[in-house]
């Protein structure tokens, strides 16, 4: 042992005298405010990237004996700089082919100035084409604290064919619109919708999910999309924006009426050709009730798992990662608070077991979308028999969302060995929450600091873009401060989150969920994706999280995005087309 412990050693010191230069950085960063959410080196003021990894952190002399003539040094003047954020809940997919049709109100101050939007984009709108506003907003953000009435969207539209989603509630056509879909007093509702109709009959352009949010995305369905280069460069674009905010990675959660694999060719293209820029690992979401086992026992045929997980098919980890968040049909609730709490039919255990078996047999990592204990509960007794038949010894599942769990439904997921999803959809839907289930059960929907305690993985998101916004630090400061996007106090204080545990559930914590390491720190041998920050979140007043955004973006140790001082070394921002996109004049996330 003695001559192998003294030969190790000798030939670790030739290595490192002759053969084994010190490696030096391809990027170094330097004066900043580092926060790296690592235990061991928490705080730093330089960072040394070497490819697409973290080579070292330390102090600016430290970090500096790295570089090289080669080396490209950013000088970060104080600015604070965190790991690039991990939405485990997004929907890019789908959101990014129609990014550029979309108005954004999401943000917006009043509601003047959304009809102000509203009226200005109808008239540049070209024929053929829609206004569409697409989740996002609600009327606590406006200065009058109202919807808009359809007298205000007929008058601010015209004859532009409209349409406007609020939350998984309802949706309004302008008279265009209906006219264009050919909805009249004879048009039926559909199953667990409302085509509302005034006194005489007609249509009011009120679409209202009672409590199936069918009608709205079926309508939505309808409208027309982008030409193959639009899409493309929509999808571009929306990318761009969520780096534009710190967003480095996303776990796209499928959706309604996204189909694979034919509905992905876009963002396989992007891929292909290397231009992804968010790491994008993504589910698969089954969308015809009655033919789910079918989807998934021919998806598990045609993708193959282990050769695409855990670091993807290229840099960005575009792959699929598992199934869900909608298995069956049968075992989806709607978060729609206007409405009572729907009861999952009869047939949901009977739907769901055969899925799970087929994933679970073929570790097929699943997540479910379950806003109520009661489907909760429900789900989790399905869930424990496939345990018991083929045990998930360690198989990454999780619920999504989450709201209303209990101690006990907790306590099984933890047995489990399951995760949670939460997202920030209280900060949008609190007051309807209220009005429905009263203040003191919303006080601790969902019961995110108790997850954390019992030990549960737990990543944060959003789930934009159709009900919530996609920005992030409206998450961040809905879990720090409790308070919805009105600034109404829907969280108990005592279940918020401290600045830097909030983080970390949008970083490391998000990878956490999906048992991935190396990813969401600032740390040697790390990737090195990061953000440097406008404002100090960790200092900054608590009402200025949600103004947060991005200076620099780097994803696997190159720059995506950059402004002001960082405008020089990033990117040159892409022309939006088409050239009626509200994205042209208004960009996506809104400050007035």
């Amino acid at each position: 042992m003695k001559k192998l412990t003294a030969l190790t050693i000798l030939l670790t010191f030739v290595i490192s005298q002759g053969f084994g230069q010190k490696i030096k950085a391809d990027m170094v960063l330097i004066n900043a405010k580092v926060h790296t959410l690592d235990a061991q080196k928490s705080n730093a003021e330089a960072i040394a990237i070497a490819g697409n990894k973290v080579l070292a952190v330390g102090s600016n002399k430290e970090i500096l004996s790295y570089k090289s003539p080669k080396t490209q040094v950013v000088d970060i003047k104080g600015k604070t700089v965190i790991p690039g954020l991990f939405d485990s809940h997004l929907h890019v997919i789908r959101g990014g082919r129609f990014f550029n049709t979309e108005l954004r109100w999401d943000g917006v101050k009043s509601l003047k100035r959304a009809l102000e939007m509203l009226k200005e984009q109808a008239q540049r709108t070209p024929e053929g084409q829609w206004v569409r506003v697409v989740g996002g907003w609600n009327e606590y953000q406006f200065e009058e604290r109202r919807l808009p009435t359809l007298e205000e969207i007929n008058q601010a539209t015209g004859s532009t064919p409209t349409f406007i989603l609020y939350l998984y509630g309802k949706a309004w056509l302008n008279k265009a619109g209906l006219e264009k879909l050919h909805i009249n007093g004879d048009t039926p509702n559909p199953m667990g919708g409302l085509i509302e109709k005034d006194e005489h009959g007609n249509p009011t352009g009120l679409l209202a999910a009672e409590p199936n949010a069918y009608i709205l995305y079926s309508t939505l369905a309808k409208l027309p999309e982008l030409s193959l280069n639009e899409k493309i460069n929509s999808t571009l674009q929306y990318m761009t924006e969520l780096n534009r905010l710190g967003v480095t990675a996303v776990m796209d959660a499928g959706g309604g009426f996204q189909n694979f694999p034919d509905d992905y060719k876009i963002t396989d293209s992007l891929d292909r050709a290397g231009k992804i820029t968010v790491r994008l690992p993504y589910y698969l979401f089954a969308q015809k009730k009655g033919t789910e086992l079918n989807d998934y026992n021919k998806w598990v045929g045609m993708v193959d798992l282990d050769a695409s997980h855990p670091n993807g098919h290229n840099e960005v980890d575009y792959h699929v990662e598992g199934g869900g968040e909608n298995l069956v049909a049968d075992a989806a609730d709607f978060e729609n608070f206007l409405f009572p709490r729907p009861e999952l039919p009869a047939t949901m255990e009977s739907s769901l077991k055969p899925v799970l078996q087929l994933l679970v047999k073929n570790r097929w990592p699943f997540r479910l979308h379950a806003t109520y204990n009661e489907s909760i509960s429900r789900d989790l007794a399905v869930i424990e028999e496939v345990n018991k038949e083929t045990p998930l010894n360690g198989l990454t599942w999780f619920f999504d969302h989450a709201e209303t769990v209990t101690e006990e439904n907790m306590q099984r997921i933890k047995a489990l060995g399951g995760g949670i999803a939460i997202q920030h959809r209280m900060a949008y839907q609190g007051e309807s929450f209220i009005r429905r289930y009263g203040k003191k059960a919303a006080l601790n929907s969902p019961p995110v600091k108790r997850m954390l305690e019992l030990g549960i993985p737990v990543g944060l998101g959003t789930d934009g873009t159709r009900v919530a916004s996609y920005n992030p630090w409206m998450s961040l400061y809905w879990v720090v401060s409790g308070k919805s996007l009105g600034g109404n106090q829907v969280m108990a204080k005592e279940n918020t989150l401290d600045r830097q545990t909030a983080l970390q559930l949008y970083t490391a914590g998000g990878y956490d969920l999906i048992k991935e390491k190396q990813k969401g720190k600032i740390a040697s041998g790390y990737l090195a994706d990061l953000v440097v920050l406008s404002d100090d979140y960790f200092n900054i007043e608590e009402e200025k999280i949600k103004e947060i955004t991005s200076e620099l973006t780097i994803l696997d140790g190159k720059v995506v995005y950059g402004k002001g001082d960082f405008k020089a070394i990033a990117p040159q921002p892409l022309e939006v087309i088409p050239s009626w996109s509200p994205v042209k004049y208004y960009g996506g996330y809104q400050t007035k």
